[in-house]
C-alpha cells in the first residue's frame, strides 16, 4: 500500500511541475501579446484551466500527504504541498501584472491608431487620386494598344487579300504553263515524226539515185561494150 502511495505521490509531483511550467510560459506569452482583445482573451482562458489542473493536483498531493502513517513522512508532504500553494499564488499575481501590462499595451495602440487616422484618411483620399490617375493611364494606354492591334488586323487582312491574289496569278500561270507543256509536247512529236520521214524520204532517194545510176551505166556498158 506503502508504495503505491510513494507512485501516486511522484506523479503529482511531476504533474504539478509540468503544470506550473505550462503556466508560466502562458504568463510570459500574455505579456508579450500585442493584441488584439481576443488573442489576450484566448491566452486568459488556457491560463485558467491550467491554473485548475494544478490546484486539482496540488490537492490530490495534500489528500496523499495526510494519508501517510509516518508523521515525518506526513509533514515532509504538506511542507511540499505549502511550497506549491506559494508557488500558485506567485504564479497568479504574475497573471494579473502580466494582464495589466498587455491591457496598458494594447490601449496605447489603440490610442495611437485614432491620433494617425486622420493621416490614414488623407492617405486613402491621395491613394484614391493616384489610383483614378493610374486607372486613367492604363485606360489610354489600352486604347492605343487597341488601335495599333486594329491596324495590325487591317494590316493582316490586307496581307491575306495580297497573298490570295498573288496564288490566284501563279495558279494561272501554271495552268498557262501545263497548256504550253502540252503545246511543247505535241511539237516535239510532230518534229520527231517529220524527222523521221525526212529520213525515210532521202532514203527512198538514194535508192532510186542508185537505181538510175545503175540502170544508166549498163546501158553505156551494153553500147560501148557489146561484146562483154
Amino acid at each position: 500500500m506503502a508504495g503505491s502511495q510513494d507512485v501516486h505521490v511522484r506523479i503529482c509531483n511531476q504533474e504539478i511541475v509540468k503544470f506550473d511550467l505550462e503556466v508560466k510560459a502562458l504568463i510570459q506569452d500574455i505579456r508579450d501579446c500585442s493584441g488584439p482583445l481576443s488573442a489576450l482573451t484566448e491566452l486568459n482562458t488556457k491560463v485558467k484551466e491550467k491554473f485548475q489542473q494544478l490546484r486539482h493536483r496540488i490537492q490530490e498531493l495534500e489528500q496523499s500527504a495526510k494519508e501517510q502513517d509516518k508523521e515525518s513522512e506526513k509533514q515532509a508532504l504538506l511542507q511540499e504541498v505549502e511550497n506549491h500553494k506559494k508557488q500558485m499564488l506567485s504564479n497568479q499575481t504574475s497573471w494579473r501584472k502580466a494582464n495589466l501590462t498587455c491591457k496598458i499595451a494594447i490601449d496605447n495602440l489603440e490610442k495611437a491608431e485614432l491620433l494617425q487616422g486622420g493621416d490614414h484618411l488623407r492617405q486613402r483620399k491621395t491613394t484614391k487620386e493616384s489610383l483614378a490617375q493610374t486607372s486613367s493611364t492604363i485606360t489610354e494606354s489600352l486604347m492605343g494598344i487597341s488601335r495599333m492591334m486594329s491596324q495590325q488586323v487591317q494590316q493582316s487582312e490586307e496581307a491575306m487579300h495580297t497573298l490570295v491574289n498573288s496564288s490566284r496569278t501563279i495558279l494561272d500561270a501554271n495552268e498557262e504553263f501545263k497548256s504550253m507543256s502540252g503545246t511543247i509536247q505535241l511539237g516535239r512529236k510532230l518534229i520527231t515524226k517529220y524527222n523521221r520521214r525526212e529520213l525515210t524520204d532521202k532514203l527512198l532517194i538514194f535508192l532510186a539515185l542508185a537505181l538510175f545510176l545503175a540502170t544508166v551505166l549498163y546501158i553505156v556498158k551494153k553500147r560501148l561494150f557489146p561484146f562483154l
